[in-house]
């Protein structure tokens, strides 16, 4: 049994002290791992010891230790996304470092316990699982079919004219994809044939 996801519905953050050390977790929702890395930069401009970094887009993860020890942050950072049940979000713990070594398991207590502590607290939102379909629509009806795109929660991933209309490719949850189907086939006389195209 696989739990539904879920994404930042604001930007959520956490501070934990440990032994004269700070630990400021900050979280934010990204679409993409160009959009997370932006994040980074403006967060990394904080003067601090250790700029500590996860993120995951769906299948798309990475994760730097900004000079802690191998696997000391940002595995654990990312661990805490994936056990706190995220998606689309990046996690950054920023440490002050205060004088006392905490040792590679202490590290590891620390980034984990701040990241998972953070994503406890932050506001979710549940993730909809979007399948891709695709069809060929005449010119006649696709004013009205852009038209009636969020009633089906449809977002268009392509359009393709063709000489009499156009192949469209669309992303809507899958509960939505018979009803989209029904309505094409009233609206085109069943000419538009609806398929998967995942």
């Amino acid at each position: 049994m696989t739990t539904a996801l879920c994404a930042l519905a604001q930007p959520a953050q956490a501070l934990l002290d440990i032994k004269k050390s700070r630990f400021l977790c900050q979280a934010s929702a990204v679409a993409a791992p160009a959009e997370a890395l932006a994040w980074l930069e403006q967060i990394a401009k904080t003067p601090a010891t250790h700029h500590c970094w996860a993120y995951r887009i769906g299948q798309q993860y990475r994760f730097s230790d900004d000079g802690e020890p191998a696997g000391t942050a940002g595995k654990p950072i990312l661990q805490a996304i994936d056990g706190q049940g995220f998606d689309q979000v990046m996690l950054v713990v920023t440490r002050w470092y205060g004088g006392i070594k905490l040792g590679a398991g202490g590290l590891i207590r620390a980034y984990g316990g701040v990241a998972a502590e953070c994503l406890r607290q932050a506001e979710r939102t549940p993730l909809v699982q979007k399948s891709a379909v695709e069809f060929d629509l005449p010119f006649a009806h696709l004013a009205l079919l852009k038209a009636r795109l969020n009633e089906f929660e449809a977002d268009c991933l392509d359009e393709h004219f063709l000489s009499d209309g156009a192949r469209l490719r669309l992303a809507l949850p899958d509960p939505r994809i018979e009803s989209l189907r029904l309505w094409l086939a009233d609206l085109t006389r069943g000419r538009s044939q609806l398929k998967r195209s995942d």
